[in-house]
């Protein structure tokens, strides 16, 4: 069944505050099958009467603004102590501003004094009269201001209106009230909260890497609105923490040292920042380390007055200090910095061996390569390990103990949603010589078939950055498996190998020496490149340094088409997969869906219909300021739909909207993103689309309404600029990785869930147009599917339609023999951003002199790629 809308109809409700459409109906098509989702269904028993919300703030007694995470729950604790107000009432508090209660506290604001005491010991500061006062008491207090205030009074109707998919005023408050619950929850049992996820030191949670870090298993908890009523969804959950235990010793294991002089101390500096330590019973906040050592660190010690009533102050090293007055003999940190816990103008002082770090600290700092791949291989279970971690988390949980749950009538089953699944069947494939075939389990191979386009390569070279490679094995490999495979590749021109010399010289200045071999020997008239391919041998897989400014000096500077290889071992299967890349990115085409050939996909190959991926990539973990690089991908060659175009900008840091679809007034030539898409589109294929459907990438469900009122009132804008006259149907469809819902075969539960298995049903939205998609076969682990929102849709997709369309998208990625997990121009897009940030990461390491100008040194604007491979499938 198609839907026919009127598109003047649609288009007239952007210019108002849009919300997401509502589902339409259910799918059917595919082989059915009973599988169970790690939801766990929710009983409310209660719904009349009201919470209550109100707002927290807490000060200090001189009215500053109480800013340590973890102080709030301890003062609320103390009030509930001192105060009626709180006492023998069911709250729950987030531990920050918000807290909620069946009762009202009958006052529309209330302020408090809280006094908590704590035990403190000596700290040695540069500030004589601070360090007096504290040496006068072991023990001290701190008053806080406590301001309760209401903000409002709601129904307990709400959470049941919520079930039925009714949006109200208050719908997300009511869901952050229970969400508050189950925070709570966590907190008495002293986890680690990120986000919706709890982490407990346990050690049988703890997995020890490299560097000094700790992987740690725990699980996401958070409530769901489903059609069948509210649910819980718990999943496991993992983060990296800090290895507890004596500084000297972590950065010993973190810079993979094996005596405390070969520390690095800038480095280790940057690394301690904002841990928390415990000193002499105490735990502190590290702000840096001193400037010089234990021995040689001096402070102004004031010891008394003498008889005219006036200070009498000396100063002392830190070193003599404690061994003097604490009677502490220091012993291998007196050579080391001393660790800052006060500010840098009234720096506080504690000697490095007497200062441990504190469990369950999140680790943030960009990983290695090895830790990378170590943190992978413990994330990874199997569903049967998965469904296992899963009911333990639940029981020891103890919700049913929960006050406040027990008191809204909130019960939890302990049993799994059963939910009906459908296994679609796998679109065909055409390749070479007219061979159609079926992919079974989510992969087929290459191994007797052709391409179904294979390019000709006469003009290409080899440079090898590595000693490792046997180049000339590989070359008789290529030659071997292009000609099984259909391709024409000629013998290199040459194979430039790079003096071992020179592998100590940065990585610019090895790239641009390589160029000049390269250009001596491969000359060529001005106007034309020098070769169609550079085959590039790196000397790692990953994080190769050689990679950025390579990629960067052929794309950008030159022109060139190139393929980067770091093989470990060259067989058959490499080099064919090898070849797939190399055919894509030079323009020919390795495989097609046979409805594409045939021109026979529903909804698009009668109508010319534009598809486009969009998604934006930030900094990765620890690089919070780099930019962020926004990667929109879109089909050519219409009737294709395997072909594809990236144009990649730059934006603001942590800024998940693209910026720049549409430029209405430039002074540059770059009048937007969706303009250049649209000529590209028009020129390969002859017409204006009249359809364009848009995959979008990374947001969350609080962004979908900037989605929907930002970016895509911004490609209609594109749009209208391009042709007023022209007004094409949109489709909007956001897809999600990043959620923790996961399927177990009902009767296998060792078996992830079959490739093509489609959810649309129990488990999802009860209005909204959602559904689960595991289009890929999950080999390791336990299968994540895709959360497709189908935001909204003017060309009128049937439910079977669309599934079946999206289910054919994940076999159309050129560069790979199995089913994708994602929609291919979603992926492209995620390609094209990775690959070029490339150049920005290494502009960064060549022009930075150290590591405090990196925010003023970072390039606001990417360089553009050569003409010569702008339009190509570089990123494949």
């Amino acid at each position: 069944m198609e839907y026919s809308l009127n598109n003047e109809e649609m288009r007239k409700t952007l210019n108002s505050n849009h919300v997401p459409m509502a589902r339409r109906g259910l799918g059917s098509k595919g082989a059915k099958i009973q599988l169970l989702a790690n939801h766990f269904r929710v009983g409310l028993s209660k719904n009349d009467g009201y919470f209550y919300h109100y707002n927290v703030a807490l000060c200090y007694q001189d009215g500053h603004a109480v800013e340590v995470k973890g102080v709030g729950r301890k003062v609320i604790d103390k009030l509930c102590e001192t105060y009626d107000v709180l006492r023998n009432k069911n709250f729950a508090y987030d531990g920050e501003k918000s807290l909620f209660t069946l009762r009202s506290l009958h006052h529309k604001k209330q302020e408090f004094i809280v006094v908590l005491e704590e035990v403190s010991s000596t700290r040695v500061g540069s500030n004589p009269s601070e360090a007096t006062k504290r040496m006068k008491h072991q023990s001290r207090s701190k008053t806080f201001k406590v301001e309760i205030s209401h903000v409002s009074k709601i129904p307990l109707q709400e959470i049941t209106d919520a079930l039925r998919g009714q949006e109200s005023e208050h719908y997300q408050e009511a869901f952050n009230f229970l969400d508050t619950i189950l925070r709570q929850n966590a907190a008495k049992q002293g986890c680690l909260r990120i986000h919706k996820s709890y982490f407990h030191d346990n050690q049988k949670n703890i997995t020890n890497l490299e560097g000094g870090i700790q992987c740690c298993r725990g699980f996401h908890s958070s409530f769901r609105v489903t059609q069948r009523g509210l649910s819980l969804n718990v999943d496991v959950s993992t983060t990296l923490l800090v290895k507890p235990g004596p500084v000297v010793d972590f950065l010993l294991q973190n810079q993979n040292v094996q005596k405390p002089n070969l520390i690095d101390w800038t480095k280790a500096k940057r690394m301690l920042k904002n841990l928390r330590i415990k000193a002499n019973n105490t735990q502190r906040k590290i702000t840096g380390l001193s400037e010089k050592s234990c021995m040689t660190q001096n402070f102004l010690f004031k010891h008394g007055n003498d008889a005219n009533g006036e200070v009498q102050s000396s100063e002392i090293t830190i070193y003599e200090y404690f061994k003097r007055h604490k009677k502490i003999e220091l012993c291998y940190s007196v050579d080391m910095p001393c660790i800052n816990v006060g500010k840098p103008k009234r720096p506080i002082y504690y000697p490095m061996e007497l200062c441990t770090l504190v469990s369950l600290q999140r680790y943030t700092k960009p990983l290695a390569h090895k830790q990378r791949a170590q943190l992978i291989l413990e994330s990874r279970t199997s569903p049967r390990e998965r469904k296992e971690a899963l009911q333990y988390s639940l029981r020891n949980s103890r919700y049913g103990d929960e006050p406040m749950l027990r008191s809204l009538g909130i019960t939890i089953e302990p049993s799994f949603t059963q939910v009906d699944g459908r296994v679609l069947q796998p679109p065909t494939l055409i390749v070479g010589r007219g061979q159609n075939f079926c992919p079974r389990n989510g992969s087929w191979n290459f191994n007797d078939k052709k391409l179904i386009e294979p390019v000709k390569i006469k003009r290409w070279a080899i440079v090898n950055f590595s000693s490792q490679c046997d180049t000339k094995h590989l070359c008789s490999m290529i030659k071997k498996c292009s000609e099984m495979k259909g391709m024409l590749i000629d013998p290199p021109f040459d194979i430039f190998e790079e003096d071992i010399r020179h592998r100590n010289e940065s990585p610019f200045a090895r790239v641009a020496r390589m160029y000049e071999m390269v250009k001596a020997k491969l000359p060529g008239p001005p106007t034309h490149p020098l070769a169609q391919l550079l085959l590039c041998i790196l000397p790692v897989s990953r994080n190769c340094n050689i990679y950025g400014p390579w990629k960067r000096r052929c794309l950008v500077d030159e022109g060139i088409a190139t393929q980067c290889i770091a093989p470990t071992k060259i067989n058959d299967h490499y080099i064919i997969n090898v070849l797939l890349k190399i055919n894509a990115k030079l323009g020919g085409m390795n495989s097609f869906l046979l409805t594409e050939f045939k021109h026979s996909i529903p909804l698009f190959s009668k109508i010319p219909t534009l598809v486009i991926g969009m998604d934006v990539s930030h900094g990765s973990q620890g690089q919070s300021e780099a930019l962020s690089i926004a990667a929109v991908v879109s089909s050519r060659c219409w009737p294709q739909i395997s072909r594809y175009k990236a144009v990649v900008r730059t934006q603001s840091s942590k800024v998940e909207i693209v910026q720049s679809l549409f430029k209405p007034v430039s002074d540059t030539k770059d009048d937007g993103i969706i303009s250049e898409l649209l000529k590209d589109f028009q020129t390969t294929s002859g017409v204006k689309p009249q359809q364009i459907i848009i995959f979008r990438d990374g947001v969350s469900e609080s962004q979908f309404n900037q989605v929907l009122n930002i970016e895509l009132n911004e490609i209609i804008k594109a749009c209208k600029c391009y042709d007023e006259s022209w007004c094409p149907k949109f489709t909007l469809i956001v897809a999600q990785k990043n959620h923790h819902t996961r399927f177990f075969k009902a009767n296998s539960p060792q078996e992830n869930v079959s490739p093509g298995t489609v959810i649309d049903n129990t488990i999802c939205h009860p209005k909204d147009n959602d559904f689960y998609m595991c289009a890929h076969a999950g080999r390791i682990g336990t299968s994540r599917p895709t959360h497709y929102h189908v935001l909204y849709d003017e060309i009128g997709f049937s439910a079977d339609n669309l599934q079946e369309f999206v289910h054919s998208l994940c076999y159309v990625h050129q560069r790979s023999t199995n089913a994708i997990s994602i929609v291919a121009p979603i992926y492209y897009a995620d390609l094209a951003a990775a690959q070029i940030a490339q150049f920005i990461k290494y502009d960064e390491s060549e022009n930075l002199s150290s590591h405090n100008e990196f925010i003023s040194q970072i390039p606001t604007e990417l360089p553009r790629l050569h003409e010569r491979v702008a339009d190509s499938m570089f990123f494949c």
